[in-house]
């Protein structure tokens, strides 16, 4: 016979919840357990309950005491390995910011060779020296780029 899936709801009998309390209570400790055991690994667990004065600790307070010890030693030592969800944030934002960069240049470039073609097809050309200047740098780049091409081809047919 299969287990019936348990409806997660707040259990309102106080017996049935504190019958539930002591199974759970048990079933996690030896999950913990288990994981100390098989992955070789330091874990600790602290279970406070309105039914008992004092917390359930898990190996003992001296091991749970170790692990946490551990953890906030490893949080001061090497705090770039647990970034915090502003820091995350703020690098996602400082990457997404340089990448918005590199795209405004590369659609300045293209914006820039669309309109060499208009102007070599019998547009005016702009009155603006910054931009003929950027036009002029765009020319000659074009005709490095050009002759490299030329010599790479010239050199592979011969």
């Amino acid at each position: 016979m299969t287990r019936q899936k348990v409806k997660l709801a707040y259990i309102s009998d106080v017996t049935a919840r504190k019958s539930t309390y002591k199974k759970r209570k048990k079933g996690i400790i030896k999950k913990v357990r288990e994981l100390t055991i098989l992955c070789g690994i330091p874990a600790c667990a602290i279970i406070s309950s309105p039914f008992e004065a004092k917390p359930e600790i898990w190996p003992d307070p001296e091991g749970a005491k170790q692990v946490i010890q551990r953890y906030m030693d490893a949080s001061v030592i090497d705090e770039s390995k647990n970034v915090n969800q502003e820091s995350f944030l703020i690098q996602r934002i400082a990457k997404a910011q340089e990448q918005l960069k590199k795209l405004r240049q590369e659609n300045q470039e293209k914006e820039k060779i669309l309109s060499l073609f208009s102007y070599m097809q019998g547009e005016d050309l702009p009155t603006d020296v910054q931009e003929l200047k950027q036009l002029k740098k765009l020319v000659e780049n074009t005709l490095k780029e050009t002759k490299i091409k030329m010599d790479d081809l010239n050199c592979e047919s011969m």
